[in-house]
């Protein structure tokens, strides 16, 4: 049931309220070590300052004994805080809803005019600080100050101008979207040194089909789904702020202590927000996590909302969100993970489903770190997953639609000058060349770059919005009007956000 507690009483959240407490001094120091894992950028900045690297690998090594006596002394009750903890898990319920009453819903459906949806899926990657480090990116908090910031749209007048279709003569998708662009005020984000040499553009310089870059997330978003939210704090903040927008959301998703004899110390990093209030929500564990995988309650949140009705009957849309088994080599697992998604998708269909319902549209989304270029994702290129939804963004096993780029970067090169900020990232992402520069290359079964992958290679797309189209005679037609990839994390994330827009149409009046 959506309620907004986890837990069934007050007594059992004060109850995990303590033992997270307990835990906190050890979880600090520990986090505090890995935190002093330098990034690209941080060692930028001792390039430009007198002696800056010998005081920083000082000031870093003092640091370790401190960090590391903290948490000596808090293993005790970090001990006494994990026997509080670990029974309350068993308890919990896999996700929290949030409410916000005051915030305007979204619109009413009238079936015998068209409507637009747009839905948002990003990657934030916003682990503790400590462990984001590996991926280098630092700063949690204030990452997800700014993510939060340019995630929630400005106030606009009426809606309805923002939301527009889109057709394509060539019946392609992709593009700019034709609508009314609304600037988002947002803290700005710490500039950082210049790493390299800017990619020269070439003013002149035409492709035969542009790439769908937007520098800013789509004012008009209804359903936003989004992955690595690990951080409780980082969470915090993104719910608080997107409720200012966006009525419904679930967040604390995934059940952590002891699951099929695994440890769960984090989430599944997933959190959902809606304009639409969900009816149903459910979520269901990956079994078979791996490695550092497993440490995390990975799985599939699924959830069922409620568009408007009509003559008595119930317009409804199904939102599936997942992130899969990460690590490269591990290709049957996440060829497993995706089978077993199918199936809980197609059951939560079928439990919820009520007789006369109209179904507006069914969405799969989130990272299912495997690309359609890579040799190392050949098998997950080729599962049953795209006979059942359709990736726009995809040709067939192997091959994208020329104008589809990847979402994952090159980690190692996100502070670099030519994709520092939102505008330098679109432009440079707009070329061949910075492409190559910037995104994460095909890779092999073992992870390693590919030298045999045919160039020019669009990079790794991870991130993906899948449309089930409607069967047979639906009352309701549902098809893709557009494609985006966004820009506005530059710095703060390591993957490219991707919004898809759905032009929904009466079949019969």
């Amino acid at each position: 049931m959506l309620r907004q507690s986890p837990f069934p009483n007050r007594g059992l959240a004060a109850l995990e309220w303590l033992s997270e407490g307990l835990l906190a001094p050890s979880f600090w120091a520990l986090n505090g070590l890995l935190d002093l894992r330098p990034t690209t950028a941080e060692r930028g900045r001792w390039g430009q300052r007198r002696c800056g690297r010998c005081r920083s690998c000082t000031g870093r090594i003092l640091a370790v004994p401190g960090y590391a006596g903290v948490m000596v002394l808090g293993l005790p009750l970090a001990v006494l805080g994990l026997l509080l903890w670990l029974p309350l898990q068993a308890v919990r319920r896999p996700f929290a809803y949030q409410y916000v009453a005051s915030t305007e819903p979204g619109q009413p459906w009238d079936l015998r005019q068209r409507r637009s949806l747009t839905l948002l899926s990003a990657n934030l990657c916003l682990l503790p600080s400590g462990l984001a480090k590996f991926s280098n990116l630092g700063r949690t908090p204030r990452r997800a100050k700014n993510i939060a910031g340019s995630l929630v749209p400005a106030p606009s007048g009426a809606r309805d101008e923002l939301v527009g279709p889109r057709h394509h003569r060539d019946g392609g998708y992709g593009g700019t979207r034709s609508t009314v662009e609304v600037a988002v005020p947002l803290e700005p984000v710490p500039s950082e040194p210049v790493l390299s040499e800017p990619v020269p553009l070439d003013p002149e310089a035409r492709e035969a089909v542009p790439v769908p870059l937007s520098d800013r997330f789509p004012s008009d978003a209804d359903i936003i789904c989004l992955q690595e939210v690990f951080d409780p704090g980082a969470a915090t903040i993104l719910r608080r702020q997107l409720g200012g927008t966006f009525p419904h959301v679930l967040h604390g998703v995934g059940g952590r202590g002891l699951r099929g004899g695994q440890l769960k110390l984090l989430d599944s990093g997933l959190l959902l927000a809606s304009r639409y209030r969900p009816l149903a929500a459910r979520f269901h564990s990956f079994p078979n996590g791996a490695g550092e995988d497993a440490l995390a309650a990975k799985g599939l949140l699924v959830v069922q909302v409620l568009l408007g009705s009509a003559r008595g009957r119930r317009v409804v849309g199904y939102v599936g969100c997942t992130h899969l088994q990460a690590p490269a080599g591990d290709a049957t697992i996440r060829e497993e993970q995706v089978t077993l998604a199918l199936g809980w998708l197609q059951r939560f269909q079928q439990e919820q489903e009520q007789p006369g319902d109209l179904v507006a549209f069914d969405i799969f989304c989130g990272d299912l770190n495997f690309d359609n270029c890579s040799q190392g994702d050949q098998l997950n290129q080729r599962h049953r997953l795209f006979e059942v939804y359709q990736d726009p963004c995809r040709q067939g096993p192997g091959q994208d639609v020329p104008w589809a780029i990847g979402t994952l970067l090159n980690y190692l090169k996100i502070y670099e000058e030519p994709v520092s900020t939102p505008e330098r990232m679109k432009r440079t992402l707009s070329q061949p060349r910075g492409r190559q520069q910037f995104l994460a290359a095909p890779i092999l079964s073992n992870g390693h770059p590919d030298p045999a992958a045919p160039a020019p290679w669009q990079g790794r797309r991870v991130d993906y919005i899948l449309h089930r189209p409607p069967h047979g005679t639906a009352p309701l037609h549902s098809e893709v009007a557009g494609v985006s990839f966004i820009t506005r994390l530059a710095t703060c994330s390591d993957h490219l956000p991707v919004a898809l827009h759905l032009d929904i149409t009466p079949t019969r009046t």
